[in-house]
């Protein structure tokens, strides 16, 4: 029986290897994250009761001439099903430590350097849809939305800050503990230290301020809300911008998130306008989230400048409030009751343990409006 790793499975996809995904668990539990790297016609759901009750007629339908990872919910039927299909003329993986560990998988991907920094790096998490920065500038580092237990590559660097560009919801924020660890500032926007639903004041030991000096590299910090209260971008010398949750590639960040709908879409709408009238176009855009592999660039990585932005992103294309805001109830939808929790967690206001932060975060990132 072979097993393959997250990673070894990305890893080959986009290397150029064909792939196709047996996930023995039952449909319903697919909510929680699937392994969406292959397109649909690669990826089969047959749950493992169903798998051994008629396995002739469920590799029937299985190619043979392409290898196949066999996902289940922590790797251990996935490995019964592989040797099962190995047995039987397949070239069969099971998927090391499940949907679990897939979740959890994060990819580093080198990004264009623009000349006052000597790194960038963007953290792919594949499941979760999420992106993570790491800065280096002179010997200093700066790291933006680190997932939990988040430890960088510093490559010798002095790590100097820790930044997260809004309270998230969809995941559990590694930047707190990250910034205590190397005892360090963690830079938050001072109106997200709080839990939106009730006003209850946060907890954490947050910094603010207008802009962080990394090495030869200036980083800005400017407010813009709508997503949150206290969404910030953070600004890399008019070359780079850190959106966060606030402009996407495709989309902006819902205002819903909040239980405060009206009054930040309206709260939305003025960061955009200033968004426009501001940002250059040849500034580069780097978000928090993407919602599909259509948001990438030929090498993966999810960035693009923000005059493209402007000629293809429907929001950032709507003229006028009044549209705007009929855009985002067309938009609009119900989102995991979970989020709540999360919110909490990373306000400070409650603890979770490592099992239950692996619940609250299964399933891909429902932060953008469509």
């Amino acid at each position: 029986m072979r097993e393959i790793t997250a990673r070894e499975l990305v890893d080959a996809v986009e290397g150029g290897r064909s792939f196709d995904v047996l996930d023995i668990r039952k449909p319903e539990q697919l909510a929680s994250g699937k392994v969406d790297i292959v397109g649909p016609r690669a990826f089969h759901n047959v749950p493992v009761a169903e798998y051994f009750g008629a396995p002739g007629r469920a590799r029937k339908h299985l190619p043979t001439a392409r290898p196949i990872a066999v996902v289940c919910s922590r790797g251990n039927d996935s490995r019964k099903v592989a040797h099962d299909l190995d047995e039987n003329g397949f070239e069969a993986y099971s998927l090391q430590g499940g949907i679990l560990e897939w979740m959890r998988t994060e990819v580093a991907r080198d990004l264009w350097t623009p000349p006052m920094l000597d790194r960038f790096v963007q953290y792919d998490r594949i499941g979760l849809g999420a992106l993570a920065y790491l800065m280096v500038s002179d010997g200093e580092a700066l790291v933006i939305d680190p997932p939990r237990d988040f430890e960088p590559d510093l490559g010798g660097a002095k790590l100097i800050g820790v930044a997260d560009t809004h309270c998230h919801a969809d995941y559990i924020s590694g930047a707190p503990a990250l910034a205590r660890r190397h005892g360090v500032p963690y830079y938050l926007g001072e109106a997200d230290n709080v839990f939106p639903y009730d006003g209850t004041p946060g907890r954490l030991d947050a910094t603010q301020v207008a802009k962080i000096q990394l090495g030869r590299a200036t980083v800005r910090m400017v407010p813009t809300p709508g997503h949150t209260e206290g969404s910030v971008t953070y600004f890399i010398d008019n070359a780079v911008a850190l959106t966060g949750d606030f402009i996407f590639i495709d989309s902006v960040g819902r205002p819903d998130l909040g239980g405060k709908t009206e009054e930040w879409t309206g709260v939305l709408w003025k960061s955009l306008e200033e968004a426009r009238r501001l940002t250059k176009p040849g500034v580069v855009v780097y978000p928090a989230h993407y919602a599909s592999d259509a948001e990438r660039n030929k090498d993966r990585t999810v960035a693009r400048a923000f005059g493209e932005l402007q000629e293809s992103n429907a929001a950032l294309r709507i003229p006028t409030e009044t549209e705007f805001r009929d855009w985002v109830m067309s938009k609009s939808r119900a989102f995991p009751e979970r989020y709540k929790t999360i919110k909490a967690v990373n306000v400070g206001l409650q603890e979770v343990t490592p099992e239950e932060a692996d619940v609250l975060e299964a399933g891909r990132n429902e932060c953008a409006l469509g």
